[in-house]
């Protein structure tokens, strides 16, 4: 009985995931992010002015929009959008090197429950306090949620992750001296991805999964709130 138990929880990993090397998730979303890319590229005729497409455009992250247009879906489609290769590539190899870390060690749902909520809180620290005519695109902060999950697991379960904070460090560093970076979608991106990451990591064991869900749909309500509040201030 006692040998069972202990193979039951070796089997899952600190977080209570099964354990798995296999990342699906992370593929999938990168995947996801290239072929957005393309269908913008292609309706733009051009690789580098690709936010001239008309997909481009009704997607991208417009406060005005969203306030007075009722357009919500920008909130979450902003965040698949990229200006340019450069831009696209700098987040994807990003989210490969974060997700081949993270998606094992939190699982595939707990993962994209990550991902999901950084892009949302970036979007919305965006809407918050960004310009209204501004159009913000990118996966900037769902990787900057990503990040703050990162630095979360390496604090709490002592990961060897030397190539993913070098990735980290990259980022902060271009964040602050590229032009035309939305540092309010990283800022958002990163404080909800590791207050989630937290939840998650520092849950107690016992109904673990109770506690876990009740964090990510406790950040999600957060998130929602502060949006329609913001709305009401708009309109």
């Amino acid at each position: 009985m006692n040998e069972g138990q202990a193979t039951v929880r070796q089997s899952r990993t600190a977080v209570g995931a099964e354990v798995s090397q296999t990342i699906v998730v992370t593929l999938v979303l990168i995947a996801l992010n290239v072929l957005m890319f393309a269908i913008t590229a292609v309706q733009a005729r051009s690789l580098v002015d690709n936010q001239l497409s008309p997909l481009f455009g009704d997607f991208v992250m417009w406060t005005r929009a969203v306030a007075g247009g009722d357009e919500w879906w920008r909130l979450a489609t902003s965040g698949f959008l990229h200006y340019g290769p450069g831009h696209l590539a700098l987040n994807m190899i990003a989210l490969y090197v974060l997700g081949r870390f993270l998606e094992p060690q939190f699982g595939k749902l707990r993962f994209l429950a990550l991902y999901v909520l950084s892009l949302f809180g970036g979007s919305v620290a965006v809407y918050l306090f960004g310009d209204i005519d501004d159009g913000v695109a990118g996966a900037s902060g769902a990787v900057y949620g990503l990040m703050g999950a990162m630095l979360v697991a390496v604090l709490k379960f002592k990961l060897n992750a030397s190539s993913a904070l070098v990735v980290i460090g990259l980022n902060l560093v271009l964040s602050v001296t590229l032009p035309g970076i939305s540092l309010l979608g990283h800022l958002g991106g990163l404080v909800i991805g590791a207050a989630v990451a937290a939840g998650m990591a520092y849950a107690p064991q016992e109904k673990r999964a109770n506690w876990q869900a009740a964090v990510v749909v406790g950040a999600f309500v957060l998130l929602v709130v502060m949006t329609v509040v913001r709305t009401g201030q708009l309109v």
